[in-house]
């Protein structure tokens, strides 16, 4: 596309639901099955827990649901992405931080409706400590807006250079690895309160909270915050930034 992009042509769409998720729909890559009522996690005492029905490794355990983490404090989670695709994930939450759309979204055309949005950046790793390839599928994280609403992470049809990759790379088989930032744009110029998983309805979420920082400007180090201008082209190839190991 020649110009200036358009940013509601490639955002995925802003996803809002209440704290109970009332009238969220889901695609195939955000499905929120309904939970295994005799699912346990590993740390909750054999108490049900919400999880799907998952085997999981010697030594690994689940992550109660409810837990209330610190940022840099990892959760290990039993995900159903799709209706027969079950994972286990470990989940680190490693940065919140808030930017601006002066900073970092220069060549995309912005409507009004999206710059009454608050934007914000939150780095994470992912490590797969189940059997399932998950290559591919997006980071099922959430943005705890301060209102309490949950806000899905937007999606772009090209690279976003400021912050990426926001889905797993692919192969992402057992024990692989990969850091990824996701863009939550928060609704009515509102503030960020922490990052939750909640794949259902009915799952007490476990949920981060921290710090949340200011991105540094680029100016003060004499380029964009991905360290290329956030308009340039895809290169094409694996997006940079992912890491994995075997």
């Amino acid at each position: 596309m020649a110009g200036a992009r358009r940013l509601a042509a490639v955002v995925g769409g802003l996803f809002l639901c209440g704290t109970a998720l009332a009238g969220c729909g889901s695609s195939s890559h955000h499905a929120a099955p309904s939970p295994s009522p005799s699912a346990s996690s590993g740390d909750a005492g054999g108490v049900a827990s919400g999880y799907p029905s998952v085997s999981t490794a010697p030594g690994v355990a689940l992550t109660a649901p409810g837990k209330a983490l610190q940022v840099g404090e990892t959760a290990t989670v039993a995900w159903q992405p799709a209706q027969h695709v079950t994972g286990v994930l470990g989940l680190t939450v490693t940065g919140l931080e808030r930017t601006s759309f002066e900073q970092s979204f220069k060549g995309w055309e912005l409507d009004d409706a999206t710059k009454s949005n608050a934007p914000y950046f939150v780095t994470a790793t992912v490590r797969n400590d189940g059997t399932t390839d998950l290559g591919g599928r997006p980071v099922p994280l959430y943005g705890l807006a301060a209102s309490g609403a949950l806000v899905e992470a937007s999606s772009f049809a090209t690279d976003f250079k400021p912050c990426q990759p926001s889905v797993l790379p692919t192969p992402f088989p057992a024990g692989a690895s990969a850091q990824v930032c996701l863009v939550f744009l928060i609704p009515n110029g509102g503030a960020l309160d922490g990052v939750s998983f909640r794949p259902s309805q009915a799952f007490d979420p476990i949920t981060w909270s921290g710090l949340v920082s200011s991105l540094p400007s680029p100016s003060a180090a004499g380029k964009s915050p991905a360290g290329k201008s956030p308009s340039a082209k895809s290169p094409g190839g694996k997006s940079p930034g992912a890491k994995v190991s075997p």
